[in-house]
């Protein structure tokens, strides 16, 4: 038995040139099963909540290929990776919807700062105990999921000193998020935020990782991991997913894993500690010296993702996922697309040519995986 999973994804459009191009509004109105941001230069579409590894990968293809083939029938458009406007385009915000009072909101108190793409993993957790157990060890270790998606290193044609620009100018909200205790104190803190206009309403959440579900914050089922810069590639994707998987099968079987009961740390101490985590795999992803939240020794992102490979690639064995988990290692020995990308834009200082081979690389790495994965499913 595995943990359901679904994934929502936030995506730019634009041309193969990498201008960023706002769609959004006509692609919503002519696609079904994809749904506007503030901002019309990207589009969201959302799986449904999957066991399967395997349908997941299609989940995650079939509505990209769709999208594809729309925006082919619109003009020369295609899809662009990375998490921030990396070419240009962030000096004013394109609204997809100016009628939308929450909209302006965003519009007015945050600007271009939140025209990001990412992916957000929700993982199913029906009871709400174990649900918030699972925040806190992810709170805790979510810039280690940063540092394996980063993909956001050049802002506006210029590379800017982070791997995620997008998390490292990204507006948390509220403020202060903190290590829930217990269901009832994340209902009794949202309540408290709503009332005091922190937040705008139960969505206004926008910390690394949230507990979600159907009436937030009294009827919860997922978990959101909300950290991760866009993973353009679905097998890595996977992997990441199946790394944070394994890590809470682990969790169920071992309460050494609660921060708030092993850790040598307070619960504000651990706060403050992630928040610099963070900061730090932002702009440096996994060669980021993090502060490990059990004992408050350094560690490298990279050095912490191999242990915890380790620890859990019997569990995931075990429940026969491993083949999914396996490219982490991948990852973690080329490193990360902003890595990567950082790697060729030191060559030829020309960010643009980088965007454009990303551009390629994505389009051809899916057309690969439906090739030859999802019609082998379907036969």
């Amino acid at each position: 038995m595995l943990l359901s999973k679904g994934f929502e994804v936030e995506i730019y459009t634009g041309t193969p040139e990498g201008e960023v191009v706002g769609l959004s509004h006509r692609i919503v109105a002519d696609l079904d099963g994809f749904v506007t941001e503030p901002d019309s230069r990207n589009v969201e579409y959302t799986t449904a909540p999957l066991c399967c590894y395997d349908r997941l990968l299609c989940a995650l293809l079939q509505p990209r290929q769709r999208l594809r083939s729309y925006l082919k029938r619109l003009g020369d458009y295609t899809l662009i990776p990375g998490s921030t406007l990396s070419l240009g385009g962030s000096d004013r915000f394109w609204r997809s919807d100016p009628q939308n009072d929450y909209h302006t909101y965003i519009e007015q108190t945050y600007g271009t700062k939140v025209v990001t793409a990412s992916i957000h993993i929700n993982i199913g957790i029906s009871d709400p105990e174990l649900l918030i157990r699972a925040c806190r060890l992810v709170r805790v270790e979510a810039p280690l999921y940063l540092a394996l998606s980063a993909s956001s290193p050049f802002l506006n044609g210029s590379a800017t000193g982070y791997h995620s620009t997008r998390w490292a100018t990204f507006p948390k909200t509220p403020a202060h998020v903190p290590l829930f205790s217990s269901h009832a104190h994340f209902i009794r803190w949202t309540e408290q935020q709503l009332d005091a206009g922190t937040m705008q309403n139960v969505r206004h959440l926008w910390s690394s990782v949230r507990p979600n579900g159907n009436r937030r914050p009294y009827d919860l089922n997922r978990l959101e991991l909300r950290i991760c810069d866009l993973i353009a590639d679905p097998i890595a994707l996977l992997a990441v997913t199946a790394l944070l998987e394994a890590r809470l099968w682990q969790l169920t079987s071992d309460p050494s894993l609660d921060p708030l009961e092993t850790s040598k740390f307070s619960a504000e101490e651990l706060v403050a500690l992630t928040d610099a985590n963070e900061a730090a795999a932002a702009e440096s992803s996994l060669d980021a010296k993090l502060h490990h939240w059990q004992d408050g020794k350094i560690i490298t992102a990279k050095e912490w993702l191999d242990r915890i490979y380790q620890e859990v690639e019997t569990i995931a064995l075990t429940r026969g996922f491993s083949c999914f988990l396996s490219p982490v290692q991948k990852i973690l020995r080329e490193g990360n697309t902003a890595q990567q990308w950082l790697r060729s834009y030191e060559q030829t200082l020309d960010a643009r040519q980088t965007i454009v081979a990303g551009i390629q690389a994505m389009s051809d790495r899916e057309l690969e995986l439906e090739t030859k994965l999802c019609q082998e499913l379907v036969a």
